[in-house]
């Protein structure tokens, strides 16, 4: 091969030119379409639909480097397989953003129409919606993209009326009057994902409540005293003897001129406080639920806007909760019932969106009943929503692992409550419900057809109005597993991926969504379908970073996967990630910890070096603390197999490798052509055990191991030596060469599948296994599979000698103080077949020259004291002068640093005070240093008596 010829494939790896050269072409040959030929198994797996506001954060690269791998391997193993993708129209978020941009322009969305508002946000969901789904490409995702589906989108708002309309006339959706958490800046219910608690400053303030009958009454203590205005009761625990005699008897409510009763209910913590909460059931959940249990009224004190109304004492109403804190505290002071002050840490709730304090607020809302048998004429009659979605998990229907979610599945499902569906939002699929003047209300598919049910039922024409509130954006996500591939009258091919991809085969998905997202899909599925959406459900856990702390923006420690993939400067790095933060004056403190841990901003480490950290982080169910430093090394690994791959070209393109035309010539294999043939064999088992375990960390770090510890670091060592020998060695040792690379590129294809594509491409032809004018690609090729006759344990043997033969020739030179340049004779004793056989290789990985066999190693030891390893039945000495007094010196001051180092360990292990304060881990390296350290003396001093009695 000419210099020229080799430059075909470049010196060196850049990931960017890769990348962006065969992702196009993948899409438009179509490689990515789901497959639908009934006589394969199927693969599928639905894609968490990220929200259109969306960008990809180290979350979606994690698993969607998982989904990719999976979805890669299936299709290369000859399944059927469907990635199917899609976006959430994200109501909240996306109604935010435009608004946001509304406001820009001076315009409020409550001085807009509404069909104006929402013709905006489709204006700016068709140019700025979905740009992750083009970080998805950066990636390497191989969703079907003919199927891309948007929650919004007609056929599946379709779908989404259907069931509301379904789960309506079953009885299982009602209207009602429940407390729910709400956002007074959004002025809408919200659901328990979108609020996040956070520790902050506050104080809990001591109230006296005085009795009726002139008593003291009792001390509460509250976080929030402007709610005590829809106090109701003061609740005690039953048995507590303090205040037994109080339960039944009033007290008088502080700044209003109502009373309320003292209750016994166990909900009460009499070990906190005074022993005595007050009750406020419009505005705690807790509270909520103690008024169901003793039928106290509701009594709302907010405006939807968060200040007092008309059902507070004239002067607070109308101001903000906040004021009407400080001034019902001023006013409870000067009544001189505050009895104290106390400044408290405790967790504030917050819409994530918004940055608002949530407020539980007893509103009117639309609610599917969960605990509700389900009526005749359904798929599951006499068991409730949850009911059905609890079997399918507990009979196996649904695998759920690791297995301990399945018992925080159990117990949501176990203590579930009704579903708010409502927000108070325009962006969203509109609840089909109408209105008529005297309030009944008529579900139904169209207008049209609600206008006949009212017209019917007051038996003349009346006016409808159509119910504001748009659906929970978990409804319509939750329905996916069946909405997206044609229920409920698929026909024709799509009737087809119906039957073949549900349920689908596996959701890979975070912990965090397993109620929400998850329980929701089954429970919906199954009542819809009869079948189940999934039937694994792969937890993974939360991106991290090295530390192990929450990535933010306000931390710092943010990484963006799109800098990792391209590389970024370090200004444009701190511009991006002090830009936007909540809390602005944080801005210079986050600089200093980029400029601390990224002085020269983030290197371009491609998407493979990318997925391949995922893929090795990706433990079941563990968080991953991501590390950089893990990106660096796979990037390393990346240019390994370049590099490789390179050596492989230049020694075999336009050479006999004894496949297509010459695959009858002659071919001599040797041990190490078995041996590396073998190990590939074991490491194939062992990948495909790994996928089938969902185990993607086994495969990327098996594949790891053989690609750079057997193959390039002993193989392609070895054959350089075989590529010496007779035309028959030579031909042997090129195809092994070429082979091995060509099925290792297909192993690896499915976790990094651009540099393997790119380096297919060229092995292919020389391995026989496509023809230089054949347009394919290795993601449609068959992958690798495990043929048991290919393990050759007597090569694997024989390997395993040699190994230990020059890692023990290596240590004996590092122990010496040897230059690796130099080259030294080696003696070697043992059986002389395979000692011949051995001593090509030691020459070229030991550099020892000439390797001489010789019968008896104990005769050619006399008079010299070079030291001599044993491995096995081999013993092996190094012909070399040693000044015997410097040696001796130089071994005695090694033999007294040791003997120091073992003093040190052994006076700690002494110490019972560190035993018994230290961690265990801690003590268990002290003990490791101790042998390690007590194993080199005795090698030491041995070497030493081994001088001294070989120079009498």
């Amino acid at each position: 091969m000419t210099e020229q010829q080799s430059q075909e494939l470049a010196k060196s790896f850049d990931p960017k030119t890769i990348e962006s050269r065969w992702y196009p072409i993948w899409e438009e040959r179509g490689y990515f379409k789901a497959g639908l030929d009934p006589k394969k198994p199927a693969f599928s797996i639905q894609l968490p639909p990220p929200n259109i506001t969306g960008i990809l954060h180290m979350g979606h690269a994690f698993n969607q480097t998982v989904m990719d791998t999976l979805t890669r391997y299936h299709r290369m193993a000859g399944y059927n397989t469907m990635w199917l993708p899609g976006t959430d129209h994200a109501g909240i978020a996306t109604q935010i953003v435009v608004e946001r941009q509304l406001e820009k322009q001076g315009l409020k969305r409550r001085d807009m129409k509404r069909e104006d508002f929402i013709a905006k946000i489709w204006e700016w969901q068709k140019f700025s919606g979905g740009s992750i789904l083009q970080q998805m490409r950066r990636l390497g995702d191989s969703v079907d993209w003919d199927r891309l589906y948007f929650t919004m989108d007609d056929k599946l708002s379709k779908v989404v009326i259907e069931t509301f309309v379904r789960l309506y006339e079953e009885g299982l959706i009602y209207r009602g009057n429940r407390l729910v958490n709400w956002d007074p800046k959004l002025q809408s219910a919200v659901s328990d994902l979108e609020v996040e608690s956070e520790e902050a400053d506050g104080h809990l303030w001591e109230i006296r409540y005085p009795g009726v009958d002139g008593s003291e009454g009792v001390v509460v203590a509250t976080t929030r005293p402007e709610t005590l205005f829809g106090d109701q009761a003061v609740a005690v625990h039953p048995e507590d003897e303090r205040y037994k005699h109080l339960v039944g008897k009033m007290l008088k409510l502080p700044l209003t001129d109502r009373v309320i009763p003292v209750i016994a209910d166990e909900y009460v913590d009499r070990e906190f406080g005074s022993g005595c909460v007050k009750i406020t059931p419009a505005h705690d959940f807790n509270d909520f639920e103690v008024g169901r249990r003793h039928n106290l009224p509701m009594l709302n004190v907010l405006t939807k806007t968060a200040r007092m109304n008309e059902n507070v004492p004239e002067k607070y109403r109308g101001i903000d909760r906040y004021e009407c804190r400080k001034a019902a505290v001023a006013d409870l002071e000067a009544a001189g019932l505050l009895v104290g002050i106390k400044p408290i840490k405790h967790m504030v709730p917050r819409v994530s969106r918004t940055g608002e304090i949530v407020e539980p607020m007893l509103s009117e809302q639309w609610y599917m009943a969960m605990s509700k048998p389900a009526p005749e004429g359904t798929l599951y009659p006499g068991k409730s929503i949850a009911e059905v979605g609890l079997e399918a998990v507990e009979s196996g229907e649904v695998n759920i692992f690791p297995a301990e979610w399945r018992g925080v599945y159990r117990q949501w499902l176990d203590n579930i409550q009704d579903w708010c569906l409502s927000r108070q939002l325009w962006w969203g699929h509109q609840i089909p419900a109408w209105y008529d003047e005297a309030g009944n209300v008529f579900v139904a598919r169209t207008e049209a057809e609600a206008q006949k049910q009212a017209d019917e039922k007051a038996g003349h024409p009346v006016k409808l109005t159509r119910d504001e509130d748009v659906l929970d954006t978990w409804f319509s996500s939750g329905l996916v597993p069946f909405s997206t591939i044609g229920w409920p009258d698929a026909e024709g091919e799509e009737k087809t991926a119906y039957d073949l991809y549900l349920p689908s085969t596996v959701l890979v998905t975070g912990y965090d969504i397993l109620f929400f997202w998850v329980a929701r899909m089954v429970m919906l599925t199954k009542h819809f379908t009869g079948r189940v959406p999934f039937k694994n459900v792969y937890i993974h856990g939360l991106v991290r970073d090295a530390e192990g702390k929450k990535m933010s923006k306000s931390e710092g420690n943010t990484l963006d996967p799109l800098d990792i993939i391209q590389g970024i400067d370090l200004e444009h790095l701190i511009e991006k990630n002090t830009r936007g933060l909540r809390q602005p004056e944080k801005a210079p403190i986050v600089e200093k910890k980029l400029r601390k841990n990224y002085p020269e901003g983030i290197a371009a480490h491609g998407a493979d070096a990318l997925r391949f950290t995922m893929a090795a982080y990706a433990t079941l169910g563990r968080n991953v603390n991501f590390d950089l430093k893990r990106a660096e090394g796979y990037r390393n690994f990346c240019t390994k197999l370049w590099n490789a791959t390179r050596f492989v070209l230049m020694n075999v393109e336009g050479k006999d490798c004894g496949v297509g035309e010459t695959a009858g010539a002659p071919m001599e294999f040797s041990f190490v052509d078995e041996w590396i043939k073998s190990e590939l064999a074991r490491t194939t088992k062992e990948v495909i055990a790994a996928y089938a375990d969902y185990r993607l960390d086994n495969a990327a770090n098996t594949i790891y191991s053989f690609v750079w510890n057997q193959y390039c670091d002993w193989y392609v060592e070895l054959a350089k030596v075989q590529l010496r020998g007779s035309e028959a060695v030579q031909r042997a040792t090129r195809h092994t060469l070429v082979t091995v690379l060509e099925t290792v590129l297909r192993l690896a294809h499915p976790i990094i599948p651009f540099i393997t594509e790119e380096l297919w491409q060229k092995v292919s032809v020389i391995a026989g296994t496509r023809r230089e004018d054949e347009e394919t690609s290795i993601m449609i090729q068959a992958y690798p599979t495990f043929n048991e006759a290919d393990l050759k344990p007597e090569a694997t043997a024989r390997m395993a000698t040699v190994q230990q033969m020059i890692d023990s020739i290596r240590n004996l030179r590092s122990e010496m103080k040897l230059p690796p340049s130099q080259k030294l004779p080696l003696l070697i004793s043992g059986n002389e077949v395979e000692c011949l056989a051995a001593a090509p290789y030691l020459q070229q990985l030991a550099r020892v020259e000439p390797v001489e066999h010789v019968e008896n190693m104990e005769q050619r030891q006399k008079g010299t004291v070079a030291p001599v390893a044993i491995v096995g039945d081999f013993k092996l000495m190094l012909k070399v002068e040693i000044d015997v007094k410097a040696e001796l010196e130089r071994l005695e001051k090694e033999a007294a640093r040791l003997q120091g180092e073992i003093k040190k360990c052994e006076g700690k292990l002494s110490n019972e005070k560190f035993i018994s304060k230290a961690p265990s881990d801690i003590v268990n390296a002290e003990k490791d240093r101790l042998a390690n350290f007590t194993e080199k003396l005795a090698k030491i001093r041995q070497q030493i008596e081994v001088i001294k009695d070989t120079a009498k």
